[in-house]
């Protein structure tokens, strides 16, 4: 399996998705800087977190506009499984690969902790890992992760099983008080209507080595490589 990873000026989390890439795959990724038109032949792309061009504008308003992220789009089309965290989920927004949008969240707080993720989508490339209902523990780190989209929208990911992951309890109740960031119905990650596009706002890619706390996010990682390594 090869996969790349795109590099932003403002990007963060680009090394951590390719430790946790690296362990999973036994080589390394492909770090892809933003100025380039083309990228190698790969299974997985995937678009890390951060503060791509320091978030001015929209965050991933202006990443969406750089260069590679037109080849990007054109594997995303022709069905290459592309994986957004974070700042990645909005870049994906921001392209259209995924539909909604990333505001600031309800409190107007940066929001840094654990949360609690209700998996509501296990059939996919990036979710085989885990068990649909399973409630796994992964951080966010975010100021606009606020998830909005109307009323149709919403009912169209959920009727197509595009909604992958909600916040919720560690029991697994999806209630407002296990929001962190006012996302509407719960919404922490969604998929394209293929399902080989997922952003995220929680990091996998945080909480993949049992030396930074746990191992929940591995699991992500690992079923990658065994849907695309074949």
């Amino acid at each position: 399996m090869k996969a790349a990873v795109i590099v932003f000026p403002g990007s963060n989390c680009d090394r951590d998705v390719r430790v946790a890439l690296e362990h999973s795959m036994g080589k390394p990724p492909a770090m892809v800087w933003h100025r380039e038109t083309a990228l190698p032949a790969v299974d997985l792309i995937v678009i890390p977190g951060g503060f791509s061009y320091g978030d001015y504008l929209r965050a991933g308003a202006m990443a969406a506009h750089s260069p590679v992220m037109e080849a990007v789009v054109e594997r995303a089309r022709k069905g290459v499984p592309v994986l957004g965290i974070c700042n990645g989920f909005q870049i994906l927004t921001e392209t259209g690969l995924l539909p909604g949008m990333l505001m600031r969240n309800a409190g107007l707080k940066f929001v840094c902790r654990d949360v609690h993720l209700r998996v509501d989508a296990a059939d996919t490339v990036f979710t085989r890992g885990y068990r649909e209902g399973q409630v796994i523990r992964i951080p966010v780190a975010h100021h606009e992760g606020n998830y909005f989209a109307d009323e149709d929208t919403l009912e169209r990911l959920f009727g197509n099983g595009q909604v992958a992951f909600r916040y919720c309890h560690p029991s697994g109740e999806v209630a407002a008080d296990a929001n962190p960031n006012g996302s509407r119905r719960n919404i922490a990650g969604i998929l394209d209507q293929r399902r080989t596009v997922l952003g995220l706002m929680p990091h996998p890619d945080r909480l993949a080595d049992a030396a930074l706390g746990g191992t929940d996010g591995r699991a992500m990682f690992d079923g990658l490589v065994e849907a695309l390594a074949a």
